[in-house]
């Protein structure tokens, strides 16, 4: 996927009932649903679902630029086209969210992941047998919000501590914040609750690593 990742360690595999609430979830926030196997969503959530806000300005919304909607001249409609782009701006957002590990799928790429971490491990309180991706398919703002968002929501319904990587300079930013279980990886990574995600999302230096 070409925008950021979270992920959400688990201390044991999904139970049937758990499975079943994740399902309901995606499926609730999703306006494009489509489940690859069990615990594997390939999903569009559009972005107010999870609570984010549409700051724009009443006129980007607007599917045509309003130079272009009356009479103006050849070289006023060609001005008003530079840099502009004739589709709406679409809130729904692109996710593959996905639970991986043994007897799940996706066993190698969780092996891959999890190889040497002692210092997670000592942090978490247990080795995770399991683990659930959230990424995003683009890389704007919104994706970023929207993962943090969406990888909190999940969280609430399958439990698990979520295991985000840390840009350079962030963990000034993150250790003060509720939710925090600890910092690892040389300050590159941060474990947390969802509380912990949802107030990184609330402050103005917050960005997930692509």
């Amino acid at each position: 996927m070409s925008g950021p990742t979270l992920v959400i360690e688990l201390a044991e595999p999904l139970s049937p009932a758990a499975l079943r609430e994740f399902r309901e979830l995606m499926v609730g926030l999703s306006s494009h649903f489509d489940e690859q196997r069990p615990g594997f969503f390939d999903v569009n959530v559009r972005a107010e679902r999870l609570g984010v806000e549409d700051r724009r300005e009443e006129n980007r919304r607007k599917p045509f630029p309003l130079p272009l909607l009356d009479g103006t001249t050849e070289d006023q409609a060609l001005t008003a086209l530079v840099g502009f782009n004739p589709q709406r701006e679409d809130w729904r957002r692109p996710f593959l969210v996905y639970a991986m590990g043994p007897g799940v799928g996706d066993e190698s790429t969780f092996e891959a992941e999890h190889a040497d971490e002692p210092e997670v491990e000592a942090i978490l309180g247990f080795r995770p047998t399991h683990a659930v991706n959230v990424s995003a398919g683009c890389n704007r703002q919104i994706d970023h919000v929207a993962t943090a968002l969406l990888t909190a929501a999940v969280m609430d319904v399958i439990g698990g501590v979520a295991k985000a990587e840390l840009l350079d300079g962030q963990v000034a930013v993150v250790v003060g914040l509720p939710g925090v279980l600890g910092i690892a990886d040389d300050d590159r990574m941060a474990l947390g609750t969802a509380e912990f995600l949802r107030a990184w999302v609330g402050h103005p230096d917050f960005r997930l690593v692509k």
